[in-house]
């Protein structure tokens, strides 16, 4: 009676229309032991066991009494009145499936809802479905670079583990990871084989509908090849990456600081690791023993000869495999799968007939050759590009052996005719724009392929410095490509140009209202105090990228005035953070202004330089408006911290809105504190000048140093934070400034980075772009560069 259990629990489980893998999830008893009592390997069953499975199932009442009767059976045939049953495999309970608060699984659940949304609109964009997806199929790796299958299933002790089958294709990805116990997966392929694609499918098939619960983790994308083990952990990189992708988690936590380290913290993230051989190749095993010291369920993807090497970090061979890894191999695509796909994919002719069947039906070496360089996603995709769609080209002059005499040759062929392909002008470019052209920045008919090929030349070698290859694209980022003098350079500049100007117009309005400047001292003047700022803030600028990073990164704060302060912050600690580093800057701004208004004086005023009064006059001058300038900034910039908040939901879910939120920021933050340091400044300095006045005294505040260097410190002040020291400043100062006046970038930056991530040739990765593949920016970046 025992072997008619099993089949009858199949016949009632097909007849409910459930899989084996939601069985699963809603019993309770895990997928593998179902297996084992449908197909009879599993030769006693207890009682329970399969009431559980009953009540997953929900059969009628004639159906119960079938199963009740067999068990009644296999009672009366069990020695001593006992249900026996051999030791089975643990169920799978996920390390991270625990109950979570109310905020966490909300904020939880719009990660899921938003990391679906953009993923399936990359999908689309990376013309994965059309016509429909390219066959990726895998095999499972040699158990020599992965770990023991019992551990793998997370077996407990004295437990016969059965050898892992994870054979399939891309419509078995999700199945494929719920099945291994251990919740940790490592992709391995070659160069443009799919691994990120799969990676898409993986994370879209786990957060399908009816597939994920409110227990299960959210599966995210990470580029792991920015990763610096050696100095982020594992949580605290992931947790930057979702503050960077989702702004809106930067919010308050009750059990962490916001509610991204929250969500990582307490296991409510799968990672999606892609690009693992993209790491410097010294930090690989470093990454690997990070990711031992975790038990965090994770997926990781990376090219087999990279893996094999982190795995066997010694010349004797001994393996050390990621812990509890399952590992699969991408197999290349069939010329069977290229004979149906191609013809379609590029609507040139029915399959079996037309151009790519003549290319790819031939029996010589270059047939075959090109065979076997299709067998990638990535090349199919450049060689529907590039001979697709009525495009100029026979696709039979790629079996051509004297033009292409070897594979490598026929990879730099299509990577190289790629991008004059999409950037090829068409008859639609004379038409009239559409709506959605004006959405993605129109269409720019100075985007030639030369100068797009330039463009993207630059871009390429940008990501490319200090030996430590980058992929992502982010706009915040750009402005590091120049040296820090250049950039410390314009920075000056700019700040000069902010201060110059309002002092210019301060003395414009005392000379119109009361009679009482003059022509040129009030040139001198503005000159003087322009001079001053502009050398003091390059200084600051070259000396904070240079010990505290390169660039800066972009706000994920708003500024709000009712409400209340930022949610999840100490005020005090906030106030005091922001005000003794803006003391310091407006300090040294003071000392700055005042030299150079002592040197404009020895000029114009013929003052003596060496005079024991002029040396008197700067020291007291630079105390005296390094207090006022310190205490106003520090107050000013202080206060503004505390009304900040993080960005709302949908602030960041592109590279476009992430910038557009950075620009109202940016100015909301210069409508506030603009008028405010000028009037903290106006009223701040007659303070200061009264308390300093019996010490350093006589001191004079008139009304028109009220006027001027409250403009100055106000409006001047405000533009050069603004303009110099916010990311949104220096994208518009080096990008679309700088850059475009040396011919590296086009004018309109952003909307040619959006432009090409429509072509195909650019891919979005939240607030950041990459190139479509390494091998296309590898190839751009050697291209010869022409200034």
């Amino acid at each position: 009676m025992a072997d008619e259990i099993g089949p009858l629990l199949r016949e009632l489980r097909e007849k409910a229309g459930l899989s084996q893998l939601k069985l699963e999830e809603r019993s309770g008893i895990s997928a593998t032991h179902i297996s084992r009592i449908e197909t009879g390997k599993s030769r006693n069953v207890r009682r329970d066991t399969v009431n559980r499975l009953l009540d997953a199932m929900e059969p009628n009442t004639e159906d119960r009494g079938r199963i009740a009767a067999l068990l009644t059976g296999i009672q009366k045939e069990a020695p001593l009145g006992t249900v026996a049953e051999e030791p089975s495999p643990p169920e799978i309970r996920r390390p991270f499936s625990r109950p979570a608060n109310s905020r966490l699984s909300e904020a939880a659940a719009d990660l899921a809802t938003e990391t679906g949304r953009r993923l399936r609109r990359e999908e689309e964009q990376r013309l994965v479905l059309d016509p429909y997806p390219l066959p990726v199929r895998w095999r499972s790796v040699s158990t020599g670079i992965t770990d023991l299958d019992a551990n793998i299933r997370r077996l407990p002790p004295g437990a016969v583990a059965e050898p892992l089958d994870l054979g399939g294709d891309q419509r078995s990805i999700g199945d494929l990871y719920r099945s291994i116990g251990s919740g940790r997966l490592v992709v391995l392929g070659q160069a443009g084989s799919g691994k990120s694609v799969l990676a898409v499918r993986l994370v879209l098939d786990l957060l399908q509908d009816g597939a994920r619960t409110g227990a299960d983790p959210v599966p995210v994308i990470f580029g792991i090849g920015s990763w610096d083990p050696t100095v982020h952990t594992l949580r605290g990189w992931l947790t930057g990456r979702l503050l960077r992708d989702y702004p809106y988690l930067a919010r308050g936590s009750s059990t962490a600081g916001t509610l991204a380290a929250a969500l990582v913290e307490d296991g409510h993230v799968l990672p999606v690791l892609d690009g693992f051989d993209e790491m410097a190749e010294g930090l690989r095993r470093r990454a690997l023993d990070e990711l031992d010291r975790t038990s965090l369920p994770l997926v990781l993807t990376s090219r087999p000869d990279e893996y094999e090497k982190a795995v066997r970090p010694t010349r004797d061979g001994a393996v050390t495999p990621l812990k509890w890894a399952a590992a699969v191999e991408l197999t290349g695509i069939t010329p069977a799968d290229l004979l149906d796909y191609m013809p379609r994919a590029t609507r040139s002719a029915p399959p079996g007939d037309g151009p790519w069947n003549r290319a790819l039906t031939g029996r010589t070496d270059p047939d075959v050759r090109l065979q076997r360089v299709l067998g990638t996603p990535l090349m199919v995709f450049l060689a529907r590009t590039v001979y697709g769609e009525g495009r100029a080209g026979d696709p039979e002059e790629l079996t051509d052996g004297s033009r292409f005499p070897t594979e490598d040759s026929l990879r730099r062929h299509l990577l190289a005719a790629f991008v004059p392909a999409v950037y090829r002008p068409r008859p639609s470019d004379h038409r009239p724009l559409t709506s959605e052209e004006h959405a993605r920045g129109g269409r720019h008919r100075e985007w030639t392929p030369e100068r797009a090929h330039r463009w993207f030349g630059y871009l390429a070698r940008h990501l490319d410095q200090a030996g430590r290859e980058r992929q992502d694209i982010a706009w915040w980022q750009i402005s590091g490509s120049l040296r820090t003098s250049t950039r410390a350079l314009a920075v000056a500049a700019v700040s000069a140009l902010c201060v110059a100007l309002p002092v210019w117009l301060a003395n414009a309005l005392i000379f119109v209202f009361l009679h009482e400047t003059q022509f040129v001292a009030a040139m001198t003047q503005g000159a003087a105090l322009g001079l001053g700022a502009g050398i003091t803030c390059g200084a600051l600028y070259a000396g904070m990228t240079t010990f505290g990073g390169s660039v800066f990164a972009p706000s994920r704060t708003r500024l709000r005035l009712r409400g209340g302060l930022g949610a999840g912050r100490s005020p005090a600690r906030t106030f005091a953070t922001r005000f003794g580093a803006m003391l310091l800057a407006g300090f040294a701004m003071g000392i700055g202004v005042s030299c150079t208004s002592t040197l404009q004086r020895v000029l114009y005023l013929d003052w003596p330089l060496t005079s024991p009064e002029v040396l008197r006059v700067l020291a007291t001058d630079g105390l005296l408006l390094g207090l006022i300038f310190g205490t106003a900034f520090g107050t000013v910039f202080g206060l503004a911290a505390m009304l900040e908040a993080p960005l709302d939901v949908s602030s960041a879910a592109t590279p476009d809105s992430l910038l557009d939120a950075n620009r109202r920021a940016v100015r909301s933050q210069l409508s506030v504190i603009a008028p405010a340091l000028a009037l903290t400044i106006a009223f701040g300095g007659g303070l200061v000048t009264d308390l300093l006045d019996p010490v350093l005294g006589p001191l004079l505040w008139l009304p028109q140093d009220a006027v001027v260097i409250g403009t100055v410190g106000g409006v001047g002040g405000g533009l050069s934070y603004a303009l110099c020291f916010t990311a949104w400043g220096q994208w518009m100062v080096f990008a679309r400034l700088l850059l475009p006046l040396r011919g590296q970038l086009p004018w309109n930056t952003a909307a040619f980075l959006k432009d090409a991530y429509h072509r195909g040739v650019l891919r979005r990765t939240g607030a950041v772009y990459q190139f479509r593949h390494t091998h296309l920016q590898h190839h751009l970046g050697r291209s010869p560069h022409r200034p």
